[in-house]
């Protein structure tokens, strides 16, 4: 898979405000991130399945989920829309294949998020079997504007050269200034929050990104 794209991401605990993001975003992109966070795995909060369904999302969105037990959240964010549920490797190491099962069988795209601690090798076979795509952060999760860890790009490098089909994604940190870098590595899917919408135009923000994928 060599197709790459800047993914919008939204993280807020403001339903109102999400709908508001939600509504520019539309105009620009086909495809967005809904971060959701419980305040337990990261230590910030967000809105909720409920707030995304009532917000009527007319792009395609996945929900990256930054929570404990993410099993009981899953039913829910498939029911509001979600067309990919992403959960952490680190959320539930011991019970990942089961949450993965639940994401497939309620018929959603399954994708893994690795911590930037995590090392690859945690990833066996038989899981990526499973998987529509990995997300590898690049910041320690939960809060817009985190600093970027350079070493996730090797970590990305490697598990491309292994996994060269994979879908991949990067998520945290990317900004104007290191987009190229990012992209370098191969990675499909570059997702970015404040780098968007932080800035006083996002449509210009995520066009600008977006040229810079191959420039």
């Amino acid at each position: 898979m060599s197709v790459q794209r800047v993914v919008p991401a939204i993280l807020t605990d403001d339903a109102a405000a999400f709908t508001a993001m939600a509504r520019s975003v539309e105009t620009f992109a086909d495809w967005v991130q809904v971060d959701i966070m419980d305040g337990f795995f990261v230590p910030s909060r967000s809105i909720s399945a409920a707030d995304v369904a009532a917000a009527g999302l007319k792009t395609g969105w996945e929900a990256h989920l930054m929570v404990e037990n993410p099993v009981k959240y899953l039913e829910d964010f498939a029911c509001a829309g979600a067309s990919r549920i992403i959960v952490h490797y680190e959320s539930a190491p011991d019970s990942i294949e089961e949450s993965i099962s639940v994401i497939t069988a309620l018929g959603v795209r399954a994708g893994l998020a690795l911590n930037p601690e995590t090392d690859i090798s945690v990833l066996s076979d038989n899981l990526l079997s499973r998987l529509q795509t990995v997300l590898f952060m690049a910041v320690h999760p939960g809060y817009y504007g985190a600093q970027f860890i350079p070493e996730t790009l090797e970590k990305i490098a490697e598990f491309r050269r292994r996994f060269p089909c994979m879908c991949t994604a990067i998520d945290g940190g990317v900004k104007m200034d290191n987009i190229g870098r990012v992209a370098s590595t191969g990675v499909n899917e570059i997702c970015v929050g404040s780098a968007v919408f932080a800035q006083s135009d996002r449509a210009a923000a995520y066009r600008n990104l977006s040229k810079l994928l191959h420039a």
